[in-house]
């Protein structure tokens, strides 16, 4: 913890702020020293000012009375008068030798051999007066400044340790559930998930994003397994029976079947045809899902693409006794890859007309909802259970667990594939009677 990250950006703030109270300490002495020698030395004008007034009014008498009722008056200034050839008169200061003006000196027996800051007047008939105050004055106050500071000082940086400290060892804390839970993952436990307090701040949308990333790839590790079983599974029956015929081939004597071999040799490259689509379709879904056609993606029309698509699936329709419509002719703008969108309609229009019986009636349908442009391919055929809904867009899944009829259960999932790198959402809903197939593409916020 003492290595950490949070711990030394404590002891930087810590620094600074202690930085700051001294450099303000410092201004604030200056200032406070300036402000107070200012209001002594205008103390001392005032003092001098009054007694030159009495020197004017009452004469030397007037003047050294008032020295000598200063002197007995607690927290006075310090008075001098001298007489034309220097000799004290009256006055603490009357003895201490002084130009005219401002001058300090320390030269002051009867005030403690303090230093003194003190003012010289030329009063009328030679006479001097000496008007001062001890500056010892303006450095106790300026001890107190400095104590005042230390103690802001010291607080400082003992909030800073101690606020550091707590700090500190609460993110190191929440980073060492994060580490911990991705040294678990590491050792196998794809479930284990980072503990969030639920105060969204930084650290716990961290640990929200990261959780999602976690459930993505363990849905993305689940699809694989799911998938490796399925092709498996899928594969097994063809290449059998891709074997069985090729056997039979061999076996069977030359000229033995009429017609030659042409029958079964055609019979194999439909095998092998309906084996090289599938893994097409893998290797299409895995270019989707990897997002690199996202540089494809261009501003699309879904109503002229429903149109296309519909236009050309209309006459397979009627032969096989089906009713296909396009309804809905307002624009319907997305952001998308062309292509995909058109092959994600064909798989869906398909899918309709495989599974919706003789004698159905299949709806494409788009149209604009609440800041979302709608896809959907609605038929009248017998549904499909809720209960299989979902796992429908799983690849390699079928509702005809027999495997009787042509597919491979890759549709729906090219369908999903195609739907996620576009940001929308898909799923299958009840039509009563039937089915619809939606897509929803939202509006960027």
């Amino acid at each position: 913890m003492f290595r950490s990250t949070s711990l030394r950006l404590a002891g930087l703030y810590t620094a600074v702020f202690a930085l700051s109270v001294i450099v303000l300490g410092v201004i604030t002495l200056f200032t406070t020293r300036a402000a107070l020698g200012e209001q002594f030395d205008a103390r001392i004008r005032a003092e001098s000012a009054a007694l030159a007034q009495e020197y004017r009014a009452e004469g030397l008498k007037g003047v050294i009375d008032a020295v000598h009722e200063r002197d007995t008056t607690p927290g006075a200034l310090d008075f001098g008068v001298q007489g034309p050839a220097g000799e004290p008169l009256a006055g603490r200061l009357a003895t201490t030798q002084a130009a005219m003006g401002w001058s300090q000196t320390t030269h002051a027996p009867q005030a403690g051999g303090e230093a003194i800051r003190l003012f010289s007047v030329a009063l009328p008939d030679g006479y001097k007066l000496l008007v001062g105050d001890d500056e010892d004055r303006i450095e106790t106050l300026d001890g107190v400044v400095l104590r005042g500071f230390g103690v802001a000082f010291l607080g400082v940086v003992i909030l800073g340790v101690f606020g550091g400290y707590a700090l500190s060892r609460d993110v190191h804390r929440r980073l060492a559930a994060i580490s911990g839970t991705a040294e678990a993952i590491i050792d196998g436990d794809l479930a284990r998930r980072v503990p969030v307090r639920g105060s969204d701040d930084d650290l716990d949308r961290l640990a929200l994003t990261f959780n999602r990333m976690l459930d993505r790839i363990a849905a993305l590790m689940e699809s694989l397994k799911q998938v490796s079983n399925d092709i498996a599974h899928d594969m097994r029956t063809p290449l059998t029976r891709l074997r069985q015929k090729l056997e039979a081939g061999l076996a069977a004597p030359q000229g033995a079947a009429p017609g030659g071999a042409a029958p079964a040799l055609e019979s194999v490259l439909s095998d092998l045809d309906s084996i090289l689509e599938t893994f097409a379709a893998l290797l299409r879904i895995a270019q989707i899902e990897s997002g690199a056609r996202r540089a494809a993606f261009q501003p699309c029309d879904l109503a002229a693409l429903a149109r296309t698509v519909t236009d050309a699936f209309a006459p397979s329709a009627e032969d096989q006794h089906q009713s296909l419509t396009c309804a809905g002719a307002a624009p319907a703008p997305v952001d998308g890859d062309p292509e995909l969108l058109t092959q994600m309609l064909v798989n869906l229009v398909e899918n309709a007309l495989r599974h919706a019986g003789p004698g159905a009636r299949i709806i494409v349908q788009v149209g604009r909802e609440a800041r979302a442009s709608v896809l959907s391919v609605t038929d009248n055929g017998p549904g499909v259970p809720e209960t299989e809904r979902e796992r429908l867009f799983d690849r390699f899944y079928r509702l005809e667990h027999s495997r009787s009829t042509p597919g491979s259960g890759l549709g729906l999932a090219l369908v999903a594939a195609v739907a996620r790198l576009h940001g929308a959402e898909v799923g299958l809903y009840q039509a009563n009677p039937g089915l619809e197939a939606r897509v929803t593409f939202r509006d960027a916020a």
